[in-house]
């Protein structure tokens, strides 16, 4: 039997950041419209937070009855390391995306933006399918395209939609920023994972363009929010606050830079992750005061 710790560990903390920082952004761009809920952006982030819990389950899961975990560089998972069971592991994820589910439904029926709940079909069936299914994306190179559509988009703009009813160059601009450190996030894991992966037949996007150019994707996509940050600013001045969030990533892009690979890699994770909160908090609060 898997410990409480070891069932938090499973959850991945590190990557909560992930589910936080969209909705504070799409909270801060939603108050930029004059049309701010508290409660509807608690509801968004609890759907976030259930969903990312359930996605990182599932992955532990699938990747677990797979063998792809068998030889991990990382944390250990549930799975994999013979800690729980994978039907154990397996009600976790379904019962977080159940919890994500219904979540979602409450908030679209006090809101009344139904269509919304095709955005939160696809969201579960994304969660499910990266790495779950007979061809789960995640094992073709489509794991951070989801992430940016997902983590970033779907959840940026839609905290933003069920607040106001409409988006703003201000909200898409979020949405655009917080992708890019969730993909930048992800391809930092699959970087980490490079030699494991290739040997499970694992092709991840880091597998596919190699060493190098996940590293040279990542330093890209780090610099994207703090470009839109620059242009928010041309409208909006005290948004350029976020820039304070760079000198977050000077360790990670030292490490990455620095060419730090296996267990080296596992900080880049946490920094990256703190840094996409920390830009998301400042903008949103640049545009609360805007």
């Amino acid at each position: 039997m898997a410990s409480l710790a070891e069932w938090i560990e499973g959850a991945r903390p590190r990557t909560l950041p992930n589910a936080v920082a969209p909705v504070v952004a799409g909270a801060g761009a939603a108050a930029e419209l004059g049309a701010f809920s508290w409660w509807r952006s608690l509801l968004a982030l609890l759907v976030a937070l259930s969903l990312i819990v359930g996605v990182n389950y599932a992955n532990d899961y699938s990747d677990g009855v797979r063998g792809t975990d068998a030889d991990r560089v990382g944390p250990p998972r549930l799975v994999g390391s013979g800690a729980a069971r994978p039907k154990a592991v397996l009600g976790a994820a379904l019962a977080a995306l159940g919890l994500a589910g219904v979540l979602g439904l409450v908030l679209v029926a006090l809101t009344g933006t139904w269509w919304l709940l095709v955005m939160g079909a696809a969201c579960l069936a994304a969660a499910w399918f990266y790495t779950g299914g007979r061809r789960p994306y995640g094992y073709a190179g489509l794991g951070e395209v989801a992430v940016f559509l997902f983590f970033g988009l779907a959840a940026v703009l839609g905290t933003v939609y069920v607040q106001a009813e409409t988006i703003s160059w201000a909200a898409a601009g979020c949405a655009v920023a917080v992708g890019s450190l969730s993909m930048a996030v992800l391809g930092a894991n699959n970087l980490r994972d490079i030699p494991t992966d290739r040997a499970a037949g694992k092709r991840t996007l880091a597998v596919r363009l190699g060493d190098a150019g996940t590293r040279s994707l990542y330093l890209a996509l780090v610099t994207v929010p703090f470009v839109i940050t620059v242009a928010m600013g041309l409208a909006h001045p005290v948004t350029l606050l976020a820039l304070l969030a760079a000198p977050l990533l000077v360790r990670p892009v030292r490490t990455i830079v620095a060419g730090r690979d296996g267990l080296g890699l596992v900080p880049v994770l946490r920094d990256t992750g703190l840094a996409m909160l920390a830009w998301s908090v400042l903008t949103a609060t640049g545009l609360a005061l805007a």
